[in-house]
């Protein structure tokens, strides 16, 4: 059985992974509504991952200035996700205008 501190830790490097990963898938797909998808998918994924440095922080496995600086760089990542979306729901707007 896996310890908790070690499938916490697993499933955040999980979900940090699948944030590129699905940017990546997204933007390799022909058509703006199923990149907006993908990069959702990368959005649930981000918002995961801030879920689980809450708890490894929480329970004392994250230190305060690491949890910070981890908030810091996500809430980064979140910014331009989001651009990233705004720039394809416009695409996807011109294209069904």
């Amino acid at each position: 059985m896996l310890s908790p501190h070690y499938a916490l830790c697993d499933q955040m490097g999980r979900a940090a992974l699948s944030v590129p990963s699905n940017i990546a898938e997204g933007n390799d797909r022909s058509s703006n509504k199923d990149a907006l998808n993908f990069l959702r998918i990368a959005r649930g994924s981000l918002a995961e991952l801030e879920t689980q440095l809450w708890i490894a922080h929480d329970v004392g496995w994250l230190d305060a200035e690491s949890y910070r600086r981890l908030c810091e760089k996500r809430g980064e990542v979140e910014r331009m996700l989001g651009g990233l979306i705004r720039t394809r729901q416009a695409r996807l707007k011109t294209d069904q205008a």
